[in-house]
């Protein structure tokens, strides 16, 4: 058992969680004991109690108090990742350098926990440390039921520098969706203002976004601007489109939102467009009926970005996921039929 100690923050160790700093000085120590301490205000950051999400910099001092030795047998921790999970969290790697990874999120698998999620991609990343130190860190997300290219960064300095391009809008992320009908223009840009509508239940259940006009934002408390663009590749008549969707502002389920708004949801949406099974043409009904997925059909589909670390141009690709292809085979849409980047190739 070793006695209290102070130790500083390195150069190179701050802009980090405490917990996570604290598990890199003592590996030894589980992370529940960890929360523990700081609840008892044993860790203790400059003098001030600490939470385990409190961030730590360079140069402040830390508090640790009496720790076990590191030889000491540790208490048994059950696994948090299942070798099924693993397996499956590893096989939808589509690019790993040293410094990120970037994955095809599987549709249904939350990208953080909450809300009674136990199973999520932040809790699987554990199985993505391959021969790294830390559990990778996710530098953006995807909504539960939206499949498609999701980055994480296996480095603090790369998830600074992946976080800061995301909030540049330094990078270019392409979706694919079906939608119920046809857009008009075929070609164009959705501006509207987003709020969030309070959900049911005693945890919010069934939250959703609201779109309002973009004069009434500054007027509306919570309310944000939020534009798409959107470009159709393909259409079945006039009962569904295939479209390529930017969105050039990142809100809270933009995409599902802004597509209802126009009328055109997209095909699977229960919470934006209506679970009906009956669409014949022109928009509405999330449902296409016959032998099309009942599954949300939105996927990102590209991620283009500058490499944080090496500078070089990264182009990466997710292949749909299952349901989807099911659709696009039924609907003879093909990609390489299809532009890359259409908004780029009309420009």
């Amino acid at each position: 058992m070793t006695g209290v100690q102070t130790l500083t923050v390195g150069p190179g160790d701050g802009d980090q969680r405490l917990d996570r700093w604290f598990r890199r000085q003592f590996p030894h120590i589980p992370q529940g004991r960890i929360e523990k301490m700081c609840r008892k205000g044993e860790i203790r950051v400059d003098g001030a109690r600490a939470k385990p999400a409190t961030r730590v910099e360079a140069g402040q001092t830390i508090r640790i108090p009496p720790l076990p030795d590191s030889d000491a047998p540790a208490p048994p921790v059950q696994a948090r990742v299942s070798d099924a999970d693993a397996a499956m969290i590893r096989a939808a790697v589509l690019y790993r350098d040293d410094h990120l990874i970037a994955i095809n999120k599987p549709p249904g698998l939350p990208t953080q926990g909450g809300s009674g999620h136990t199973r999520h991609v932040d809790g699987l990343a554990e199985a993505l440390i391959f021969d790294g130190i830390d559990k990778p860190r996710l530098v953006h997300r995807l909504d539960k039921d939206t499949s498609g290219v999701l980055l994480l960064a296996r480095t603090r300095q790369a998830a600074q520098a992946l976080t800061e391009a995301l909030r540049a809008k330094a990078t270019r992320k392409i979706y694919w969706a079906a939608t119920a009908g046809v857009p008009h223009p075929r070609m164009g840009t959705i501006k509207t203002g987003l709020v969030k509508a309070p959900g049911h239940g005693a945890a919010g259940e069934g939250e959703k976004m609201l779109t309002i006009p973009t004069d009434a934002v500054d007027k509306t408390d919570g309310a944000k601007r939020a534009v798409t663009d959107y470009a159709t590749l393909s259409a079945l008549g006039t009962r569904t489109a295939w479209v390529a969707l930017v969105p050039v502002t990142g809100r809270t389920h933009q995409l599902r939102a802004h597509m209802a708004a126009i009328g055109h949801p997209i095909v699977g949406d229960g919470k934006y467009g209506g679970s009906g099974q009956e669409n014949l043409g022109d928009g509405w009904g999330a449902q296409l009926g016959g032998e099309i997925s009942r599954k949300l059909h939105l996927h990102a589909r590209s991620l283009s970005l500058t490499h944080p670390i090496t500078g070089a141009r990264l182009n990466i690709t997710a292949p749909l996921p299952q349901h989807m292809q099911k659709t696009w085979d039924a609907l003879e849409w093909h990609a390489a039929d299809v532009p890359v980047d259409p908004f780029e190739d009309e420009a």
